[in-house]
């Protein structure tokens, strides 16, 4: 169980994207075209973060440009997609951005994921995450991917720092 001081020290959200954003179902047309679905209110999620002062980064290893398009509108700078090293691309982040373990929540649903949760403050998971993250994740949402969890962890970390937009 976490502590409400561990979530206090959050300052930054780091965000995988198939199974968070997304159910990780993948739409596949005759064309070739991947299309997912994503949450409005996990996208609403992220604008009162990013409206509250929070840093907000996205890391997959997937590449789709309406994937893109989307955390574009939605004010995000740190895309980065095509990932092949997770890890390396965190500790850059929390380099760059001067953040300490303790400040940085990262919420992933598979085994990529694992190599990055001993890298955070707040290690997280949708519920319907990959059994060996669910054991490993310090928190887990008690939404699934793409039905509203990163709106969930958002929310409750602003509630539990008073940022709340209410």
């Amino acid at each position: 169980m976490i502590d409400h001081k561990e979530f206090r020290a959050i300052k930054a959200f780091v965000f995988d994207v198939d199974g968070v954003f997304t159910n990780s179902d993948i739409l596949i047309t005759d064309q070739g075209e991947m299309l997912r679905l994503m949450n409005t209110r996990d996208g609403q999620g992220v604008k009162f973060a990013l409206d509250n002062g929070y840093l907000v980064f996205i890391i997959t290893k997937g590449a789709s440009p309406g994937v893109r398009k989307r955390f574009e509108l939605l004010g995000l700078t740190e895309i980065h997609d095509k990932v092949s090293d997770k890890k390396e691309v965190l500790l850059d982040i929390c380099q760059r951005f001067g953040l300490k373990k303790h400040e940085v929540l990262y919420m992933g649903d598979d085994i990529p994921d694992l190599l990055l949760f001993d890298e955070v403050g707040i290690s997280s998971c949708p519920a319907d995450a990959a059994v060996d993250v669910l054991t490993q994740a310090k928190y887990i949402s008690p939404l699934d991917g793409g039905k509203g969890c990163v709106r969930e962890i958002i929310e409750r970390v602003m509630r539990i720092q008073d940022k709340w937009v209410v």
